[in-house]
């Protein structure tokens, strides 16, 4: 179990430095911001818009995997020494559970493990009612930078 203790690498690091993370690519495309940094926890959200929609109106899921895989990557780049080590998805899942056709939706990811060489993320994507809409979980591989 992963303790609720603070568990970024950084002190301190501002939601708008987060958000400057997200210029220039997904995250700004699809309208994905960081909102909330806690101790052991980040989430962003992101807009149910003509961006993010199937050709049916709903919430595509794709867009929903883009939201856990952005948060929790970022989540793992808090953690380590990004001088040192660089931290790369390599496996992602999700069960996509409720239908949205407008809104926002809210990714929540906290940690399952952090390892000196993966890390695995839990992922809760919701509503603004706090009803569940997916819950995904990301694997990331901590790559060490040579010197």
């Amino acid at each position: 179990m992963i303790s609720t203790n603070r568990i970024w690498h950084k002190e301190a690091i501002s939601i708008a430095d987060l958000n400057a993370f997200g210029k220039g690519n997904m995250c700004e495309h699809l309208g994905i911001e960081f909102t909330e940094l806690g101790a052991n926890y980040l989430v962003a959200k992101m807009p149910v818009d003509h961006r993010t929609k199937q050709p049916f109106g709903l919430l595509h899921g794709g867009a929903s995997v883009v939201l856990a895989e952005s948060v929790a990557s970022m989540a793992s780049a808090l953690v380590v020494d990004m001088e040192q080590a660089s931290c790369v998805g390599i496996e992602i899942n999700a069960n996509h559970i409720r239908a949205m056709r407008t809104g926002y939706v809210f990714g929540k990811c906290t940690p399952l493990h952090l390892g000196a060489t993966t890390h695995v993320w839990n992922i809760q994507i919701t509503n603004d009612k706090n009803q569940l809409v997916c819950i995904s979980r990301l694997t990331v591989s901590v790559l060490r930078k040579k010197n």
